[in-house]
């Protein structure tokens, strides 16, 4: 009795974790955005690569992929280098103004998924 109590209390906390991490809830997959621009900055770490992008309202930060997904996919560091001009299509942030999670996003003519 006790092993199946740990097992379902072991997974409850773990899969809570992952939820609280990534809290894709927090953002409007109904109303998708567009956001197009140099590259200010970027932190190539984990959990996510950000870029923010000096768009022609404002400036967006842009939440991407993790770094192993983001390399295995060919969007590596030189991809989203300060001074890129990228198109970031994804979903605004319903908590954290100008803020966005990239689905995917268009370097140079070529396009890399996120997700």
């Amino acid at each position: 009795m006790r092993r199946p109590v740990l097992f379902v209390s072991a997974f409850a906390l773990l899969t809570s974790a992952a939820v609280a991490h990534h809290g894709w809830g927090s953002y409007d997959a109904n109303n998708p955005i567009t956001v197009a621009g140099a590259i200010a900055t970027s932190k190539f770490e984990n959990p996510h690569a950000t870029i923010t992008v000096q768009a022609s309202d404002k400036i967006w930060t842009v939440t991407l992929a993790p770094t192993s997904r983001m390399n295995s996919r060919g969007a590596t560091e030189k991809v989203v280098a300060v001074g890129q001009n990228v198109s970031a299509y994804g979903y605004p942030s319903t908590v954290q103004k100008d803020e966005m999670r990239a689905e995917r996003i268009t370097v140079d003519g070529k396009t890399y998924e996120m997700r």
